[in-house]
């Protein structure tokens, strides 16, 4: 199943890895040379993992699958590590990759032992966020760029069924409200006077936007903070009513 893969990338509700894989592709196209951060990035160690990675309620998951979401996940490692300067610990990230691919079985097992199913209308949907995410116009230009990669269009909305099932899957499972204004006000006015202390203290005052200008995005941050939590508290109960056999 690729909705493991697609999803590995970031958060498994809030991000649609379709698009990092994209707006991947559109970097590689502006790098002519190699640069030393590119030459210095490491091999995948898959030395040891066996050929079925996890095991989450009889569904297997296997070498083939952990090894493109593993990729995955190192290169990005990777290049945080670049520019925080941490060391890259591979057996940790194996790890933490196993256990982003088991959240992701249980989470597609449940939508789809609640009867979800999405319809094209709702595909077309997802793949139009991953569009805008990834600076692209239209859906069609999705399907070119993953075309591209040697994703096939049907695999591609496949993907994006399953991305569109999990989210809704969250959505019946909560109740996620925006912030009232004033709740938003109040969290703008703080973030002004943390923004002023730090320029106090380096000498450059930053420039604030209006609230006005920004009150749609500090609401966005609070309810996808709030889905993270709230798809985190679903995850566990899913663990705990499961079975999940991690063999790492």
């Amino acid at each position: 199943m690729s909705l493991k893969r697609t999803l590995i990338a970031g958060s498994i509700v809030a991000v649609f890895a379709l698009a990092g894989c994209s707006s991947a592709g559109g970097s590689a196209e502006k790098t002519a040379e190699p640069t030393e951060s590119a030459n210095a990035m490491p091999e995948a160690d898959l030395e040891g993992v066996p050929e079925v990675v996890a095991v989450v309620n009889d569904e297997e998951i296997g070498l083939d699958e952990f090894t493109e979401a593993y990729e995955t996940q190192l290169q990005q490692a990777a290049m945080t590590q670049q520019q925080s300067g941490q060391e890259l610990d591979q057996d940790q990230l194996k790890q933490q990759t196993a256990e982003l691919l088991v959240n992701n079985v249980l989470l597609t097992q449940a939508a789809e032992g609640a009867g979800i199913e999405a319809s094209n209308e709702d595909i077309d949907g997802v793949l139009k966020d991953v569009a805008t995410q990834s600076g692209l116009s239209s859906v069609d230009e999705v399907i070119k760029a993953f075309d591209e990669q040697g994703v096939p269009e049907d695999e591609v909305r496949e993907d994006a069924a399953n991305q569109f099932e999990i989210e809704q899957y969250v959505t019946n499972e909560t109740d996620i409200q925006p912030p009232s204004d004033d709740e938003l006000k109040a969290q703008y006015d703080q973030l002004v006077e943390q923004s002023k202390a730090q320029g106090e203290q380096s000498g450059q005052e930053a420039e604030i936007p209006p609230f006005e200008d920004v009150k749609q995005q500090l609401s966005d941050q609070a309810v996808a903070q709030e889905q993270n939590e709230a798809t985190q508290t679903i995850i566990d109960g899913l663990r705990e009513d499961g079975k999940v056999d991690i063999k790492l």
